[in-house]
């Protein structure tokens, strides 16, 4: 079920999403030493060794650096590669594995760290409200566009909100428990979510 050949980016996108890993690993570190309100976008900027305006081409605000990737996309390209034989959540279990095939395990451990600042400091808790209903609608336009119906339908929007639903979940659990893997963390969720969620 799972293709271990993951879609490939063309070189300005992997330009774009390496400065984008490098301006947030430098924010992370900033935050883990002195404090997610006590560091500044300037002493980011300064600390990835661009401009602030460079900054904000890449995140518009501080909360932004700690909530958006660009994972959105390649979740979406391996989506729409999947089998069409496969049912849409299979084929959405799939697209997780190759999409994220992608990701350095350092880059799995900052998203792990971005999860616990979400959790943890207010602002970024509110702002992230916005995001999860962007990537929400981004599964409902996925799964409109391989099953052909409206994604204004109601279970078009059910299944893509019960894909949030585990991710929360997901966010939640390893919070409490973070040497586990979140990307397979989020496969089980999927896997229970598929068996029908039996306790």
């Amino acid at each position: 079920m799972t293709d271990n050949n993951p879609p490939k980016l063309g070189l300005r996108e992997r330009k774009k999403i390496k400065t984008r890993e490098t301006i947030q690993q430098h924010a992370l570190r900033l935050f883990r030493e002195q404090g997610y309100h006590e560091t500044t976008i300037e002493q980011i900027a300064d600390a990835a060794e661009i401009s602030p305006s460079t900054f904000f081409r890449y995140f518009p605000t501080k909360e932004a650096v700690v909530l958006e990737d660009d994972f959105d996309p390649l979740l979406a390209e391996a989506f729409r590669e999947q089998p069409p034989e496969l049912s849409p959540l299979q084929a959405f279990r799939s697209a997780v594995k190759t999409g994220f095939a992608h990701i350095p395990e350092e880059i799995r451990d900052s998203v792990r760290e971005r999860m616990a600042l979400t959790l943890t400091v207010p602002e970024i808790r509110a702002a992230s409200l916005n995001q999860t209903m962007n990537t929400m609608k981004m599964i409902a336009d996925l799964l409109a566009e391989r099953t052909g119906r409206s994604p204004e339908d109601l279970y078009v929007l059910n299944f893509a909100g019960a894909i949030i639903g585990a991710f929360l979940s997901v966010q939640h659990y390893s919070f409490s428990h973070p040497d586990e893997d979140h990307i397979e963390l989020f496969d089980r969720a999927l896997a229970h979510l598929e068996a029908g969620m039996p306790l």
